[in-house]
């Protein structure tokens, strides 16, 4: 069989090779913690995939998605405090109220370009972190607890035994986040994506309705972000405007997307599955007085990165397979 044939056959096989080591996972590893690491793994890699869908296949470089994760985090947890609705319920209006506000966010901040656009999405997150530091029904600086509910249940999604149930959540979310990119990727959605990416005025001068095309990227990312956040709520049954709306989580969520490769489907997931046990090992090892060691092996890891190859990790390893094949 030629390369070129080949490998699809490798790289399905692989993908659900992976798929099933995934799903095995916490029948082998039963502590708490190797549980938790993979749970934030599987978080943060769906969370770099939504923002993935804006900034690696659109070229718009947002630096304000926690907006959305917050959106998320808090509508479910109200709604849930203040009105006893499903948290499923609140995780779906969460997404709702995020494809809203960034529909709002924009019309405006898409009228910018490059870094202009950047900025203007750090702008809008530290406007709406501050709106609800100053929200006292919403919990203001305070924050919010998530109401405990008993018994255990899928229903209530809250699992106080075992964090197995949390693990394949976050594994389907994960999935979910993967088939919706995979669906835009070969569609028609996806090609306008790309020529707006590479070059918005030309792509606008063959027709394609760049703004409109713009605002569905974001609505699409925004909706994927926030159903992260109502997790998190559920996952952490704490947030504070610290915790769900800072720009450094922001940051973090484009930091994974461009260390495993913008613009792939599985750079994304390498991404996490680098930069967040090694958050968690400098945590451990270094414990306060190493607090900014992660966020300078991450400068590090992107500067080398970047110098190397501009396109990530996934970049890499597309180029060794060239010179292989």
């Amino acid at each position: 069989m030629p390369p070129v044939a080949r490998w699809p056959v490798v790289r399905w096989t692989g993908a659900g090779t992976l798929l099933l080591l995934l799903l095995a996972f916490p029948l082998v590893f039963t502590q708490p913690h190797p549980r938790h690491v993979v749970i934030t793994i599987f978080l943060f890699a769906m969370l770099a995939q939504a923002w993935n869908l804006l900034a690696g296949y659109c070229g718009q470089i947002s630096l304000g998605h926690a907006v959305f994760f917050g959106a998320g985090a808090y509508t479910s947890t109200l709604l849930g405090k203040y009105f006893d609705l499903s948290p499923w319920i609140g995780m779906v209006v969460g997404a709702v109220v995020a494809v809203a506000v960034s529909q709002l966010i924009g019309y405006p901040v898409f009228r910018l370009r490059g870094h202009y656009f950047a900025i203007a999405t750090i702008a809008v997150g530290e406007i709406v972190n501050t709106l609800m530091i100053n929200w006292d029904w919403a919990g203001g600086a305070r924050g919010l607890f998530v109401p405990i509910k008993r018994p255990d249940s899928l229903a209530n999604l809250q699992f106080h035994q075992s964090k197995q149930n949390y693990y394949y959540i976050a594994l389907g979310l994960l999935l979910l986040a993967f088939w919706i990119t995979r669906k835009v990727e070969v569609s028609r959605m996806g090609y306008y994506l790309r020529a707006i990416r590479e070059d918005q005025d030309a792509a606008a001068s063959l027709g394609i309705p760049v703004a409109a095309y713009k605002q569905r990227a974001m609505a699409l990312s925004a909706a994927l972000t926030a159903l992260g956040g109502s997790f998190y709520a559920q996952y952490i049954l704490f947030i504070d405007p610290d915790s769900v709306f800072p720009t450094a989580l922001s940051i973090l969520i484009c930091l994974v997307a461009v260390l495993g490769g913008i613009g792939t489907l599985w750079g994304p997931l390498i991404g996490a599955a680098i930069l967040i046990p090694l958050g968690e090992w400098t945590r451990i090892y270094f414990g306060g007085t190493g607090k900014a060691i992660d966020l300078l092996i991450y400068g590090a890891l992107i500067m080398l990165v970047s110098v190397i190859q501009p396109g990530g990790i996934m970049a890499l390893a597309q180029r060794g397979r060239r010179r292989t094949g």
